[in-house]
């Protein structure tokens, strides 16, 4: 059987509340005509900061400045700096602060701050804040305010906890069996599933994942894991309480020693299960896989001298791997590389290959700058070996781009232009829609129209049809919409590049952001005063984009307007606004060409006009849907391959017309 790649867990909230049999807090009613559906509305609250009101920004070297200064002791670890916690200080339990336990940790990166002792939390004002009200002798606050939405999770959690059996009580053993045989863990033993808490709930045919408090092994919330098959196909959905953006469980935290030192970290809780069985090595599994490791986890990973990444069997968990290498400290790092010889942990148990031996051939994460072909070889090998999967994440909406460019591949500079008014910002939007609905992390940065105007573009492309005739489902679709893994920049009109950068990288250390949206380039003109010769200015913008691009392994979609020209003639590479360095330092560079603004509607198409990957160009007809604000390949659209140095000359009104009947969609290169 074929097996599809673990989704990550954007479902939360459609399934969980109808196995809580009615349990819910007062006051808390179901909508009508939506089962299961809370009428209470929740909003995403991590939009990043505008440069009007950011948070300030604080180097390592003030926060130990100021520590110094205020005599408080620390020592540092790979991530965060440890110090004696502020909110424990005082209780008659809790020893004097030169002997207390090291609780309180400090993001090296950001200043934010978590007390492991009382799961305190906040920024490094808050921290400032409790140091002074310490120094005039005010207690701090030590009441934990709990949102009702999360008070609510918990005890939809407990509720299908309790009606959860572990497996090996099941009655019937055959059906113990075949729940095994299902999720492919029959070498997994009863004895690995209650040492792990792992339960099973009949009504939903769901493994269950426990997430227990570290400080006092109460319940905070749960995973629940099921199987869909389709045809010869399976794939895996996971629903979580809380829902997806306050999931932050790393399960199977709760058996860490306090002497262990080294750790696997992976992807999926199956994973983590097998790699323990095993190998005895202390195993984590990350709450969203490979799509991210929020800051806030890292201070539960500090203990660790030695963590080895094993995040699945692909080349995105690969990249992942390397990039949360980086938050974790490069040196205390290792890499298991995805292959056939070297699947997910479970496959391994599975096929009988000894994971011991795999995890002492795990690749050193080392400096960032210097590397020898021994860790290149087997990367080399898998590039090769997974020629698909290096082509990058494949769109689903735009079948024919996929033909052309043959994915969204990290890393990359995209430049994107087309006439005023063809609805650049509309494709673009779609554009990165349809990766983020794939798992891609997605940063909008839109200077022209707001977020919330934006949104709404997008939450209507999202559900593929218009929300203000039908009401009764904006919930059920802005819920699905809120668990994409999606934030946008707060800027709006004319911008200094460096804020934007600065914001940019907060984004990817914070969300994991491996695609930046920028519409558009020219709202960053008039802040900048390099030069008064616009055109430097420009390259100086492009040239920091293509630059951060680089550094981060992200891709950056940047859209730049084109140059004033004749309405009858098609635009080309040379439109595009400004030097040719925009040009020279993208890596993709597409263009909405717009032929309805002299012959009328029908006319769209998109024009690929450099490809670095392999280098085929082309041109493909698009049809815009107004009531869905969808673009869409034709049906049957001609998809014409062109040689790069006459793409622009290429592109000819022919190419709207249909294919005709049988046509394989697509023609060879002249």
């Amino acid at each position: 059987m074929a097996v599809v790649p673990l989704r990550p867990c954007r479902a939360a909230g459609r399934l969980l509340p109808l196995l809580c049999g009615g349990t819910r807090s007062k006051g808390a009613s179901l909508s009508p005509g939506v089962p299961g559906r809370l009428t209470q509305r929740r909003y995403k609250k991590d939009v990043l900061p505008s440069p009007e009101g950011p948070v300030p920004s604080v180097t390592i070297t003030e926060i130990r400045q100021y520590l110094r200064a205020q005599g408080i002791p620390f020592h540092d670890g790979y991530s965060c700096l440890h110090t004696p916690s502020l909110f424990t200080a005082g209780r008659e339990d809790q020893p004097p602060a030169a002997s207390a336990p090291y609780t309180l940790f400090i993001d090296k990166t950001t200043g934010s701050f978590l007390c492991t002792a009382t799961l305190a939390e906040g920024t490094w004002q808050d921290f400032q804040a409790h140091v002074e009200l310490q120094h005039r002798g005010v207690p701090p606050d030590s009441s934990e305010e709990v949102e009702e939405d999360m008070r609510r999770a918990r005890e939809d959690a407990r509720c299908i906890w309790e009606r959860a059996l572990p497996i090996w009580d099941l009655l019937d053993e055959e059906e113990s069996n075949e729940t095994k045989a299902m999720f492919g863990i029959k070498r997994v033993t009863n004895a690995t599933l209650k040492r792990f808490g792992v339960r099973y709930l009949r009504a939903a045919k769901s493994l269950v994942f426990p997430w227990f408090s570290p400080r006092d092994a109460t319940l905070k919330g749960l995973k629940l894991l099921r199987v869909e098959k389709k045809g010869d196909t399976i794939a895996y959905v996971e629903e979580t309480l809380p829902r997806f953006d306050s999931y932050r469980n790393l399960f199977g935290l709760p058996l860490i020693g306090r002497r262990d030192t080294e750790l696997v970290l992976t992807g999926w809780e199956l994973d983590a299960l097998a790699l323990h069985q095993a190998t005895g090595v202390a195993s984590l599994a990350l709450p969203r896989g490979s799509t991210s490791l929020p800051p806030a986890l890292l201070p539960y990973l500090e203990q660790f001298k030695r963590i080895t990444l094993w995040l699945g069997e692909d080349l995105r968990s690969w990249e992942a791997a390397k990039l949360f290498a980086r938050k974790l400290s490069l040196k205390r790092c290792s890499l298991v590389h995805p292959s056939n010889l070297q699947p997910r942990p479970l496959e391994v148990l599975n096929q009988g290959l000894n994971l011991t031996k795999i995890l002492r051939a795990a690749l050193p994460a080392s400096h960032k700058s210097i590397v020898s072909f021994r860790q290149l070889r087997e990367e080399v090998f898998g590039e090769l070996v997974n020629s698909e999967q290096v082509a990058g994440v494949k769109w689903a909406r735009f079948p024919e781009l996929n033909k052309l460019l043959k994915g969204h591949r990290r890393g990359e500079l995209t430049v994107f232009t087309g006439p005023t008014g063809s609805g650049k910002t509309t494709f673009i939007s779609e554009y990165a829609l349809d990766l983020c609905m794939q798992g891609v992390c997605t940063l909008w940065g839109s200077f022209e129209i707001s977020n919330v105007r934006l949104a709404k573009i997008m939450l209507t492309q999202f559900a593929t049809q218009r929300l203000d005739d039908k009401l009764e489902l904006y919930d059920e679709w802005a819920d699905r919409f809120e668990d994409l893994p999606l934030y946008f920049m707060t800027f709006r009109g004319q911008q200094n590049i460096k804020a934007v950068i600065d914001t940019m990288q907060h984004a990817v250390y914070m969300y994991d952001i491996t695609h930046v949206v920028v519409d558009n380039l020219q709202f960053m003109m008039g802040h900048e005063h390099i030069s008064v010769d616009r055109l430097a200015a420009q390259d100086y913008i492009v040239g920091a984009f293509r630059k951060f691009a680089t550094d981060n392994n992200c891709h950056i979609t940047l859209v730049i307007h084109p140059r004033k020209e004749d309405d009858e003639k098609e635009l080309q590479t040379a439109s595009i606004f400004g030097s040719a360095k925009a040009s020279q330092e993208a890596d993709n560079i597409l263009i909405l060409q717009d032929r309805k603004l002299v012959t009328g509607p029908g006319k769209r198409y998109l024009q690929v006009s450099k490809n670095r990957f392999d280098g085929d160009v082309g041109v493909f007809p698009l049809e815009f849907s107004k009531a869905s604000l969808t673009f869409s390949s034709k049906s049957k659209a001609k998809l014409k391959k062109v040689k790069e140095e006459k793409a622009p000359v290429a592109a000819k009104a022919p190419l709207a017309k249909k294919a005709p009947e049988g046509s394989s969609g697509a023609s060879k290169k002249p």
